[in-house]
């Protein structure tokens, strides 16, 4: 019975590949064969996008120029592999945070926490690591690394404590925060997109091993390094003198910034059953905070701070994301991916538990090794051509929490495997605190292997009956 439905998914998958040949694909230069020619190029991207030798953006789109180049995409089906969904939701959320951080409110939360703990190392340690990975799970975890990180190297510097276990701890924080929502981490935003997949329907997956893993993640840090710290009277009290509230440079924009933020998550929970797409939420939630900001000025200063609010997006990830889209899409539309998703049904054999478990672990070593959003922007249209082969794209929840899950965590795997690493290690290497890829990698992929280990017991119970 297996052998005939793998037998059926195969000759669906050849028939798909068949019909995008047939269906719209241009005629590729020299007559060459658009598998070869879109995997060579999606391959080289991916070589120097690793190599971090030349800015990711511009290689992405020479990559997707080369692909409409060379005959493997028109403009036109280029420009339709873009997912717009995800490009919106980037740039709202963008403007959202960039605005709101005017208020200081991040600066706030920070020097509060470091407070309430009276300068306690081994405290500290945790309670930055819990603000990491909750502003991760609201806002988004590059951002929150960019703000919550120079933070955590002013309060080091204070107490006389070495930076180094404290990044380390919001990489991690970082990854399993953002893990937990829709918005969280980038992986989480591309297979939402594509898949359709609510706010509520992260939060109901992904959040509960987020949470278990936080748990985990701050007792195993807080026995190996945090009780081992400590801190002089002096620096202890020095850090005391600080005055949260003082952090707090514009109240009002706070104000208008959490109505705005409030009203955004509340339009992505809502608007999954009305057919309102997140990206349009977002956006919408960033002009209207826009207009919050600047109506009371005359028209002059309004353009000011609109130019200053847009320059906050980072327009290089959103490029990097629209050149990374035509690249995938070309070797997607070659047929080079339903003939991969074949050969995985062949090794897994269609089980769709033993499918998610390899989803689960490849993902996470893969995403070690490669950028995890890249990684899977690839692999989300290779599993949708598995989908006959377990019944259409709506009975494989499964697959695409494991693949979320595993990207997420792979993400701490080495210090180039997610944005947010790199984040982090840019603004330690300027503070003198240079985080070197082998240091971390000794470090952080065991730890990596560990968290995918208690996810593995995770999702075999939550969706593959147990073991």
């Amino acid at each position: 019975m297996a052998t005939l439905e793998n037998d059926t998914a195969a000759h669906a998958v050849h028939e798909a590949v068949g019909h995008g040949m047939a269906h719209g694909l241009p005629e590729v230069i020299f007559g060459w064969d658009p598998m070869i020619v879109s995997s060579v190029i999606l391959c080289l991207a991916y070589v120097f996008i690793i190599s971090e030798r030349i800015n990711r953006a511009v290689v992405a789109l020479l990559g997707a120029g080369l692909m409409i180049m060379l005959g493997v995409l028109n403009q036109e089906l280029a420009v339709g592999g873009i997912d717009f969904n995800t490009i919106f939701l980037l740039i709202g959320m963008m403007v959202i945070v960039g605005i709101m951080k005017d208020s200081g409110v991040f600066q706030y939360v920070a020097i509060l926490a470091a407070k309430s703990v009276r300068g306690n190392p081994r405290a500290l340690l945790a309670v930055l690591s819990i603000i990491t990975a909750v502003f991760s799970a609201l806002l988004d975890n590059v951002t929150t690394v960019m703000l919550i990180v120079p933070i955590t190297l002013l309060l080091t510097e204070q107490l006389k404590l070495n930076p180094y276990i404290f990044l380390v701890a919001q990489i991690f924080s970082s990854n399993i925060g953002g893990m937990a929502t829709l918005i969280g981490d980038p992986p989480n935003i591309l297979i939402g997109s594509a898949l359709g997949f609510s706010f509520m329907d992260f939060i109901q997956n992904t959040a509960p091993i987020a949470a278990i893993l936080m748990v985990v993640m701050i007792v195993f840090f807080d026995l190996v390094w945090g009780r081992k710290m400590s801190t002089t009277l002096k620096a202890k009290a020095h850090l005391l003198r600080y005055k949260p509230e003082e952090a707090l440079t514009d109240k009002p924009l706070l104000m208008k910034s959490l109505f705005v933020l409030a009203l955004v998550i509340f339009g992505f929970v809502w608007g999954h059953g009305h057919g309102i797409e997140p990206g349009t939420t977002a956006l919408t939630g960033a002009a209207l905070l826009m207009l919050l900001n600047i109506y009371k000025y005359d028209p002059e200063k309004q353009t000011h701070k609109v130019h200053d609010a847009l320059g906050r997006v980072e327009w290089e990830t959103i490029f990097f994301f629209m050149g990374l889209f035509m690249l995938v899409y070309g070797v997607e539309h070659a047929g080079v991916l339903a003939i991969l998703g074949e050969k995985l049904l062949t090794v897994t054999g269609g089980d769709m538990a033993t499918t998610g478990i390899v989803v689960l672990w490849s993902s996470a070593v893969f995403s070690a090794i490669i950028d995890n959003i890249p990684f899977v922007a690839t692999m989300i249209p290779l599993l949708e051509s598995t989908a006959p082969t377990f019944g259409g794209t709506e009975n494989m929840g499964p697959l695409w929490w494991c693949l979320a899950i595993g990207a997420c965590l792979g993400g701490n795997g080495s210090i180039i495997a997610a944005s947010a690493n790199v984040m982090v290690a840019s603004f330690a290497e300027r503070a003198g605190h240079r985080i070197s890829f082998v240091k971390f990698l000794k470090l952080a992929f065991p730890m990596m292997l560990a968290t995918i280990a208690i996810a593995h017991v995770y999702v075999q119970y939550m969706y593959f009956g147990g073991f």
